[in-house]
């Protein structure tokens, strides 16, 4: 079962000012949780809030059947400048303890993010047109990159394009410059926006639900170069692609969004990469979105997005 509840003052904050806290006088803060499913939850969560004059904006919530697992999504806010997510947090404990809740309280601070990219520059280009629009959500830091090819698009955007060389025999060097990067820069996300390099197992576990990834959804069964060519050949009718978390396992992490578009015969393999780099900037985008809004909760080896 899904249940969506809202509940909004006159001139108040929606879901959309989570991420544009200038729209509000009041601090807002994001209660996001997984918990083992029993009578009382919502009750004691609610009951939390209000004792402490919060007002919910927003409450989501998912029991799983099949796991016996809640998943909670609960925006609120909050007149009193001295609440801190450290001090919610150590009150809200005792609640979590009495319901086995695996919790995280977060505020309303952009998220900040780390984009990698090699040649392509469609989902750079996107998301950088979102993040300016104000529509994207979160904070473009630094643009980080296996090659040079895109510097002029970052830096005509004002942001720092950071080239990071990497072969075979420099690959864990390189890697320790990326998380020397991510702590430099205070990045909450790294986005892989078509980074055309395989992450090491070690470090998709430091990064674990902390990186994104885009590829298109013909994975598996169009691997290796030119994938968009193999299904031109193949005669595709479906184009699209796959946002997910990034694990040890190639292409294979939590699904956090798709896109599909239909294509037909007249498109020949030059199109259907266009389709394709269209399919992948909105699945991407959108994915980034949703976690920076702290919509994305992970179940195993799936995801609960509250959109």
């Amino acid at each position: 079962m899904t249940v969506v509840l809202e509940s909004r003052t006159a001139g108040e904050a929606t879901a959309e000012n989570l991420t544009n806290p200038a729209k509000t006088s009041t601090a807002q803060y994001v209660l996001t949780l997984a918990c083992p499913e029993r009578p009382g939850i919502v009750r004691a969560i609610t009951a939390f809030l209000a004792d402490r004059g919060f007002d919910i904006i927003e409450h989501q919530q998912f029991d799983d059947q099949v796991s016996g697992k809640l998943f909670l999504r609960t925006a609120f806010t909050s007149g009193d400048e001295d609440v801190t997510v450290e001090g919610l947090s150590a009150e809200f404990a005792a609640v979590a303890k009495e319901f086995g809740m695996d919790f995280t309280i977060h505020d309303g601070k952009p998220q900040r993010l780390l984009v990698m990219v090699s040649k392509f520059g469609h989902c750079l280009n996107d998301l950088i047109f979102r993040w300016r629009a104000g529509s994207l959500g979160a904070e473009i830091a630094v643009v980080v990159s296996n090659h040079e090819d895109l510097r002029a698009m970052a830096e005509a955007a004002g942001l720092p394009f950071i080239h990071v060389p990497i072969t075979a025999d420099t690959k864990p060097q390189a890697e320790a410059r990326l998380l020397e990067l991510v702590e430099e820069y205070q990045a909450d996300l790294v986005v892989l926006a078509r980074y055309m390099q395989v992450l090491s197992d070690g470090l998709t576990q430091t990064l674990r639900g902390r990186a994104i990834n885009i590829h298109h959804s013909f994975l598996p069964g169009f691997k290796g170069a030119k994938p968009y060519h193999q299904a031109y050949d193949r005669g595709v009718k479906l184009i699209g692609a796959t946002a997910h978390y990034v694990t040890a396992d190639l292409d294979e992490g939590p699904i956090i969004e798709q896109e599909v578009f239909r294509v037909d015969h007249s498109l020949d393999a030059n199109a259907l990469a266009t389709v394709g780099r269209d399919a992948e900037s909105q699945a991407l985008s959108r994915a980034v979105q949703w976690h920076c809004q702290h919509r994305v909760l992970l179940n195993n080896t799936r995801t609960v997005v509250f959109r």
